[in-house]
C-alpha cells in the first residue's frame, strides 16, 4: 500500500501544533501527524502528515497559508519493508564497554563487553546517533573514573538505552527513566524486558522532572538529558533543584554550535564544565553540580 507524506515548516510550535490538528480535519483524513523541531540551528518546526491516499493538494495550501506555513510537499513513499532496510544498514555500534547490537546481530557479540539489545524498529537512541554514542561515551569515561552514583535519571529516556547502560555499570544504583511520551515508556519498558533488565529500571511518563517518584528520589548523582537545545535551556532550573551537590549532568541532543549558549545557560544554574566531545555534528556536554556551601 502506498503512503504519501505532506510535509511544511514553520517558525513557531504552537502554530504547528494547531496546523497538526487542523490537518486531521482534511478528507482523507492522515493516519498519523507530528511536529518535530528541525535539528539544523534554524529555529524551524516541521509538520508532517502521513496518508493512505493522495490528500488534496489545494486544500494543503490554503491549510499551509492560513497558518503561516511555507506550501506542503507532498511525496509518495515507496512500498519497502523499512524496518528490514534499516536492520541491513544499521551495523552494531561499540562505544567505549558498551557493544550496541540488533537481534539480527546477535552472533556479533564481543567478550568482555557490556551488550545493550536495541531493535532496529525503535529507531530513536540505537546508538548509531552521534548523540547517544556521545552520551554513551560520556558514561564509560565516568564510570572509568571510578564515579558510584546512588541516583541516577534519564530524562526524556526514548528508547532508554541509557538508563539500561547505568544500570548495568552500576546494578546497585536507583536508576529512573521518563519520557514525555507514552510509547516511548512502552518501548523503554519492551528494551528492558528484551534485555533481560526487567524492574531494574524505573519508567515514568513525565515532562522533565514533573512526577512524584522523580521529585521523592531526588537529588539525584547522574543525570541524562539527550534531547534538544531549547528543552536543555528550558530545564536548566530544575536539573539545578534535582542534581546533588558535585553530581554530574550529561547533556546532548545539541549541534557542535549549540554547545556554548547550552554550557553557559547550565553554568548560570549552578554547573561548571567536566568534560565535551563532539561526534560529527553533534557534542555532549559533562557538567558537575557545583558545591552549595551551608550557611
Amino acid at each position: 500500500m502506498p503512503v504519501f507524506t505532506a510535509i511544511t515548516s514553520l517558525d513557531d510550535p504552537r502554530r504547528g501544533e494547531v496546523l497538526s490538528e487542523a490537518l486531521e480535519e482534511l478528507e482523507p483524513a492522515p493516519y498519523g501527524t507530528g511536529v518535530f523541531e528541525i535539528e539544523d540551528g534554524s529555529g524551524l518546526y516541521e509538520v508532517t502528515a502521513y496518508f493512505e491516499e493522495e490528500p488534496d493538494a489545494v486544500a494543503l495550501d490554503l491549510l499551509a497559508a492560513s497558518h503561516g506555513a511555507r506550501p506542503f510537499v507532498v511525496s509518495e513513499v515507496p512500498d519497502e519493508d523499512w524496518v528490514a532496510k534499516v536492520r541491513r544498514e544499521l551495523a552494531p555500534v561499540e562505544a567505549g564497554r558498551f557493544f550496541v547490537y540488533g537481534s539480527h546481530d546477535a552472533d556479533k557479540v564481543p567478550a568482555g563487553r557490556i551488550p545493550l539489545l536495541i531493535e532496529a524498529a525503535m529507531a530513536f537512541g540505537t546508538g548509531h546517533h552521534g548523540t547517544t554514542l556521545g552520551c554513551l561515551k560520556a558514561l564509560d569515561a565516568l564510570a572509568a573514573e571510578g564515579g558510584q552514583p546512588a541516583r541516577v535519571a534519564d530524562i526524556g529516556c526514548g528508547t532508554a538505552v541509557l538508563a539500561m547502560a547505568a544500570a548495568r555499570v552500576w546494578p546497585e544504583a536507583r536508576v529512573m527513566a521518563s519520557d514525555i511520551d507514552a510509547v516511548a515508556v512502552e518501548v523503554a519498558e519492551a528494551n528492558l524486558a528484551a534485555n533481560g533488565m526487567a524492574g531494574q529500571v524505573e519508567c515514568l511518563e513525565a515532562a522533565g522532572f514533573d512526577h512524584a517518584a522523580l521529585e521523592a528520589a531526588a537529588p539525584f548523582d547522574l543525570v541524562f538529558a539527550n534531547i534538544l537545545k531549547g528543552p536543555l535551556i528550558a530545564l536548566a532550573p530544575e536539573m539545578a533543584r534535582n542534581v546533588a551537590p558535585r553530581g554530574h549532568v550529561i547533556l546532548s541532543g545539541l549541534l557542535n554550535e549549540q554547545a556554548e549558549s547550552v554550557e553557559a545557560t547550565y553554568e548560570g544554574a549552578g554547573f561548571e564544565p567536566a568534560a565535551r566531545a563532539s561526534h560529527g555534528e553533534w557534542t555532549t556536554l559533562v557538567m558537575v553540580r557545583r558545591h552549595v556551601p551551608t550557611h
